[in-house]
């Protein structure tokens, strides 16, 4: 069910003049419609103004990205960081860096096609991914293998234990992880899961998200060594591109309270969802995350019937599955979450 809308949906959306509670989207912690987050805004788009269109490499500088690069790479637990004005964007010059004759890249199952190069596929399964890069690297090829996931792919095969990953002979690989659905609202402090990683011996580790979705920036990033990240940073891609707009990524450091105030009631609500609801057999989930996902079609009809949408398109293609998944924010009041629970426990 395609709909369009005039303002942002937080905990509603309207429809033809009809409320309907709105349990999708990924603007996790609520920020987006939060009035002291947007307070922040405004107070740095006065300084920063609502967008700069140049590149990194102008002879006029922000001094706001180095700051803001040092605080994000702090936080996450890496040696660098560097910005973009999107995470898809992000995505692409990770991807457009390894994508040489020094490396072989592999696609993991479900990883996002802001990783792909061209006409890339990604492996139905990691049991032949693993049987690929274990034949690649016994036949001593000299290029490195370059491994691309996603760290939440709502499968459940990664986050938050990455069991099956470590199946695979990492020592030998470089790890590309994209944690645009993790970063915002899992590790300690929402830092999403960098450090977690590192605690499995990889070659090298790469990781770079959305900042757009639990965090509410437009904007996106990527961390790891610093070598690797000056490297990226010298490229061409990274030159020639707009920036991130610099308020974004000044009213961001100033919302720490905010997003640990955000980050507490988002628990909350996955908790008192958890208790209130009956039916969690329909339901596909993993700990402590706000997403819940199923296939019955039927399920989807039931909730729009009772007033509440969902996320329920085909993504990223027409061609390709539907995604239906019942998503809590923190905007959401426990009335908002009893009245979903009450609506899906009435599915028969």
């Amino acid at each position: 069910m395609k709909v369009q809308v005039a303002t942002y949906p937080g905990r509603r959306v309207n429809i033809d003049g009809t409320s309907f509670l709105y349990f999708g989207g990924t603007s996790y912690l609520g920020v987006h419609t939060d009035p002291e987050f947007q307070e922040l805004v405004l107070k740095s788009i006065r300084q920063y103004g609502s967008n700069y269109g140049t590149s990194r490499r102008s002879n006029v500088q922000f001094s706001i990205y180095e700051k803001a690069e040092s605080y994000l790479a702090q936080w996450v637990g890496s040696e660098a960081c560097l910005t973009m004005s999107s995470g898809y964007l992000a995505g692409q010059l990770v991807a457009n860096h390894f994508n040489t004759k020094e490396f072989r890249l592999f696609y993991a199952p479900n990883s996002h096609s802001a990783l792909f190069r061209t006409n890339a596929k990604p492996y139905t399964t990691y049991t032949t991914l693993n049987i690929a890069l274990r034949e690649h690297l016994e036949k001593k090829k000299k290029e490195i293998p370059v491994i691309f996931l996603d760290s939440i792919d709502f499968s459940g095969c990664n986050y938050p234990d990455f069991q099956i990953l470590q199946t695979l002979p990492l020592t030998s690989c470089i790890l590309v992880v994209d944690d645009s659905h993790g970063i915002g609202i899992v590790g300690k402090e929402g830092a999403g899961v960098f450090r977690t990683l590192l605690s499995i011996q990889c070659q090298e580790l790469v990781l770079c998200a959305s900042l757009g979705k639990a965090l509410g920036l437009q904007a996106g990033a990527v961390f790891g060594k610093k070598e690797r990240i000056v490297q990226m940073k010298s490229s061409n891609f990274f030159g020639g591109a707009s920036p991130a707009a610099p308020f974004y990524l000044a009213h961001f450091m100033e919302a720490k309270a905010v997003y640990s105030k955000k980050r507490s009631l988002l628990q909350d609500n996955i908790k008192s969802f958890l208790s209130a609801n009956k039916t969690s057999k329909h339901l596909n989930f993993m700990p402590k995350y706000p997403v819940f996902g199923f296939s019955d079609t039927q399920l989807a009809n039931h909730l729009r019937k009772n007033k509440i949408i969902i996320t329920d398109f085909r993504y990223p293609t027409e061609d390709t599955y539907a995604t239906n998944r019942i998503v809590l924010t923190a905007a959401h009041t426990q009335e908002d979450i009893f009245s979903l629970s009450e609506v899906l426990n009435s599915f028969k």
